[in-house]
């Protein structure tokens, strides 16, 4: 429990680097999820649960007031929320998620069980409400329902474009902007994992079938995606690429 107070606390969440860093010293596994709770013997029985199904989950179990300067909520593919949290309410921190995160869903996980909380949080925006005491299984399977969803979303918008991945297009106000084949693989790929640092090992090894390939290869076509996205793809060096 202490080790993640400190991680969420003294590290700082803001930077995705070093959520990246920590996970990769986990191996390679499902998700990101970033829960928010604050009872103690939950959360941490939560986050040994989930992570023995595969989850790589991110706790923060304090200071909630400051959350929005410390973390990066787009990073995540779902965020667990409590709502009755010290110092700031979970609704006001769904706020802060929907408007600098718009497309994480969100499963609130919370002792209210009323219509009127519900219906609150679903009009903020949150895409799942399940009410304590609950069955833990039925909460692996709603994660999945997300992750799933936001993995399978037929349309993505990057700086303006609107991605349509099932007809395999990329529009602009009307237009259509064309991609070479492997150009839009790559994409993809970088859409199915948006908010994490992708290895070029680990990019070669998808995109291109394990075939042989440079890096200057794959640069190339990095600087392809850039000319029509140059503010939504950042560059780890000696690492590989992240989709903002």
């Amino acid at each position: 429990m202490g080790k993640n107070y400190k991680l969420c606390g003294e590290l700082g969440l803001g930077d995705p680097a070093q959520r990246d860093h920590y996970f990769m010293e986990k191996g390679d596994r499902k998700a990101y999820i970033l829960l928010i709770e604050d009872d103690a013997i939950l959360g941490e029985s939560l986050r040994e649960y989930l992570e023995n199904q595969g989850f790589m989950v991110m706790w923060i179990g304090q200071n909630f007031e400051d959350l929005q300067k410390r973390v990066n909520f787009s990073c995540f593919d779902v965020v667990v929320l409590d709502l009755i949290l010290p110092g700031i309410s979970g609704e006001e921190i769904l706020d802060v998620i929907r408007e600098r995160a718009p497309d994480t869903p969100v499963l609130v996980l919370t002792a209210k069980s009323g219509l009127d909380s519900k219906r609150v949080c679903f009009v903020k925006g949150a895409d799942d409400y399940l009410v304590k005491p609950f069955e833990i299984e039925e909460l692996v399977l709603r994660l999945g329902v997300l992750i799933r969803r936001r993995k399978s979303s037929t349309f993505c918008l990057l700086e303006g474009f609107v991605i349509d991945r099932l007809r395999g297009i990329v529009l602009k106000d009307g237009k259509e902007f064309k991609l070479t084949p492997k150009a839009w693989s790559l994409l993809n790929y970088l859409i199915e994992n948006r908010g994490r640092v992708v290895d070029k090992d680990e990019i070669i090894k998808v995109v291109w079938g394990g075939i042989h390939v440079t890096e200057e290869n794959l640069r190339a076509y990095i600087k392809e995606l850039r000319k029509l996205f140059p503010k939504s793809i950042e560059t780890y060096k000696g690492r590989g690429y992240k989709l903002l």
